[in-house]
Parts: C-alpha cells; sequence; structure tokens
C-alpha cells in the first residue's frame, strides 16, 4: 500500500476525529448514557429505520432503470446489495463505494464496470440538482422566519454570525476547501479514465443513459422517494428527544440540508463536519449547545450504526449468491 493510498484512510479519520474531539472535548458522558437508556423515545428511532433502508432500496431500482438502455439488466436483489455494501465501505474510506457497487455488479451479474460507473456520475449529477432545489426551496420558505425572528428578538445578522468562535469560523472553512479539494479530485480521477477510449465511450454511454431510460416519470418519482425518505430517515428522530420533537419539519428541513452539505466532506459518513453543522443550526433555533450536540452524536452514531449492518448483510448475501451461482 503506498502513501497515497494510506492518506486517503487515514486522513479523514484524522479531520473527522479532530473535529469530534473539539466539539465533545468538555462534553458530559453520563448525559449520553442517561438520554440513550432512560430518556430517549427508542420507538421513533426505530421507526425511522425503514425510511433509511427504503432511500438504498429505491437508489438501486433508480441504478437499474438507467442501466437498462444500455442493454445491463442487473439483478435486483444485487443491486440492492451492492448499494448497501457501497455505504458500507464509505464509512472505512470515503467514496470508496461508488467505484465498489460497480465492481459487484460487474463480479456477479457481467454489468460493464465502466458503463456502471458512468451511470454513477448520472445518479450523482441527479442528486446535486435534487439538493440544490431542496436548499433553494428551504432557504426561500425560511425567509419569512428568519426575518420574524430578527424583529422579534431584535438580534441582527451579524450578532448571529458572532456567535462563531475562531475555532468554528475555522472548522466552517477547513470543511469548505476540503469539499471544494474533493471535487478537484474527482474531475482528475475522470481526466484519468479518459485516457483509455473504449473507457470512455462506455462512460460517455453512461452519463447519456439518463436521456434514454424508460418511463422518467418513474425515474423523477425514484430520485424524489430517495431524499425524502432520506429526509423522513432524519426527521422522525427530532421525536426521540425532548429539545427537538416540537421544532417541526421546517426546522428539520434546514438541519437536513446544511447536514446534506456537510456530509460531502470526505470524513466517514460526515462524521464530525455533519455533528457540527447539525450542532449550528439547531442553536439557532433555541437548542442549547449541549443538547444539539447530544442529539447529533446519537442520530449520527445509531444511523451509521445502520448503515454498517446492512453492509454486513450484503456481504453475507452476496457470498451466498456467488456460491448458488458456482453450484448452478
Amino acid at each position: 500500500m503506498n502513501l497515497r493510498s494510506i492518506l486517503r484512510i487515514v486522513l479523514p479519520l484524522i479531520i473527522g476525529g479532530a473535529i469530534l474531539w473539539w466539539m465533545y472535548r468538555g462534553f458530559d458522558w453520563d448525559t449520553l448514557q442517561r438520554a440513550m437508556t432512560s430518556e430517549m423515545n427508542w420507538t421513533w428511532m426505530w421507526l425511522s429505520f425503514p425510511f433509511g433502508i427504503l432511500a438504498q432500496v429505491f437508489r438501486a431500482l433508480r441504478w437499474r432503470q438507467v442501466l437498462r438502455p444500455l442493454g445491463e439488466r442487473p439483478r435486483l436483489h444485487t443491486s440492492v446489495n451492492a448499494i448497501f455494501l457501497s455505504y458500507a465501505s464509505s464509512l472505512v474510506v470515503p467514496r470508496v463505494g461508488e467505484v465498489l457497487r460497480c465492481g459487484v455488479l460487474k463480479r456477479y451479474d457481467g454489468v460493464s464496470f465502466s458503463r456502471g460507473l458512468g451511470t454513477v456520475v448520472t445518479e450523482r449529477v441527479v442528486d446535486m440538482v435534487m439538493i440544490a432545489l431542496l436548499s433553494v426551496l428551504v432557504f426561500v420558505l425560511q425567509i419569512p422566519v428568519f426575518l420574524q425572528f430578527f424583529e422579534q428578538t431584535g438580534v441582527s445578522v451579524g450578532a448571529v454570525i458572532g456567535r462563531f468562535s475562531l475555532t468554528g469560523w475555522l472548522v466552517t472553512g477547513i470543511s469548505i476547501l476540503l469539499i471544494v479539494g474533493m471535487g478537484v479530485y474527482l474531475l482528475r480521477r475522470i481526466e484519468l479514465m479518459k485516457r483509455t477510449r473504449a473507457v470512455l465511450q462506455e462512460l460517455t454511454e453512461g452519463l447519456l443513459s439518463v436521456r434514454q431510460v424508460e418511463g422518467r416519470a418513474l425515474f423523477l418519482l425514484y430520485s424524489v422517494a430517495i431524499w425524502v425518505c432520506y429526509f423522513l430517515h432524519f426527521y422522525l428522530t427530532f421525536f426521540c428527544f425532548k429539545s427537538t420533537e416540537g421544532l417541526g419539519t421546517d426546522v428539520a428541513m434546514v438541519a437536513f440540508v446544511v447536514g446534506t452539505f456537510a456530509v460531502l466532506v470526505p470524513t466517514p459518513n460526515g462524521a464530525g463536519p455533519w455533528h457540527f453543522a447539525v450542532k449550528t443550526v439547531l442553536m439557532l433555533y433555541g437548542v442549547p449547545g449541549d443538547e444539539g450536540a447530544l442529539f447529533a452524536l446519537i442520530v449520527h452514531t445509531v444511523q451509521t450504526a445502520l448503515v454498517a449492518v446492512l453492509g454486513i448483510y450484503a456481504l453475507l448475501a452476496l457470498t451466498l449468491t456467488g456460491k448458488l451461482r458456482i453450484e448452478n
């Protein structure tokens, strides 16, 4: 393993760990134990799990739909398990799941790796559009709320910004730089792939496959369903805690959108930046800092554990599928 590979694994862990240490350096860990054992309403957490699973299932269904015009027809269970495994693997090495899931389809269903990777790029473009539209919608809907808040409290925008400490600004700046750096890195990787003409052709076919997809309404439905499920997976956790159960869907939408951008920072499942972003949003809506940090810590940990469990299930299921194919 060369130095670059080691840095790809170690650096995100260091960044995420440093942000988490800074956020929770004075945290009362007895509060965490009390919350998880006696104060939380775990019913809502359990109710949120199906939506987290469905989001990945819908992503697999959409992926199969994009692959079909290219003559690739992976089985449904292979596609779903590839998605499960891709998200779990990204907990270890950020973004490695994008490549891994294409390798899974190649190994188990003979899908062209380059075409699969091209459709992954297509998916990411569609997701970026969905995030952008959601962000604009949330911002527009929240303008009256922000104006009313400033009018009633007499707090200026400068005063709100002034609540950020020097370290807070530093974390925000580093997160933005990491997102930009990740984008540049991905663009460079795509350029390297273009050196092979055959790979470039199949990659282009994947990118353009959305234009040929059968049932564009269904494709749009899958795309919307993915993000609705992601949101419900997050929003239902608000009802687990007394400090957040009364905030409403508008606050959840703001925290969800900000958290979605924070996850773009290349740390395992956004660990660190996501906690910081969600805690900051909750503080702006009146949640005490310690309780906001507690919410972010528990929700992120539990939902990350769900991703890991799904990945283990997928690995076992794919291994069994491989054995069955050999036997048949």
